[in-house]
């Protein structure tokens, strides 16, 4: 089983601790979990076609999600209109997010990624920087999306 966690991190790197904890929830139940960050490159949309399930993060720049995080999902529109790239939806998929007060982001991370396919869990929160409650709810997230891949509903 392949997952793919796609996040955003840059300065103080909380989203990015968030996304090290969903993978290894993943790896617990045996998925190779490739961790990317928007911030280094731009994800190539056809290679999200090879994971069988994906876990998204952002931190919350102005209750939005982060600029690389959108990209993705306006590429993933793109070439899913455009049947240009099979595999793409369908899949089930997990969220988590980071703030520094407020946390708007919620509504607009779960509207923007639902056309990825079947949620699972629910979206975990961190306020600032993670703490240990908060890493454990990311990797019982990632271990739950990848017993979602293995049982499909």
């Amino acid at each position: 089983m392949k997952a793919l966690v796609l996040f955003h991190s840059q300065e103080q790197g909380n989203t990015k601790l968030m996304a090290e904890a969903v993978a290894e929830g993943l790896k617990s139940e045996g998925a190779q979990a490739d961790l990317f960050n928007t911030n280094d490159d731009r994800f190539v949309i056809a290679k999200f076609a090879g994971y069988d399930c994906a876990a998204f993060g952002s931190p919350d720049y102005y209750s939005y999600v982060a600029g690389g995080m959108k990209m993705f999902m306006d590429d993933h529109y793109i070439a899913a209109e455009l049947k240009a790239v099979k595999g793409l939806k369908d899949k089930p998929y997990a969220l988590f997010y980071s703030h520094g007060g407020g946390g708007k982001v919620k509504a607009s991370l779960e509207d923007l990624f639902k056309r990825i396919g079947r949620k699972v869990g629910e979206t975990v929160e961190s306020k600032g920087k993670p703490s240990a409650a908060v890493l454990g709810k990311c990797r019982k997230l990632g271990s739950e999306l990848a017993k979602a891949v293995k049982q499909p509903h």
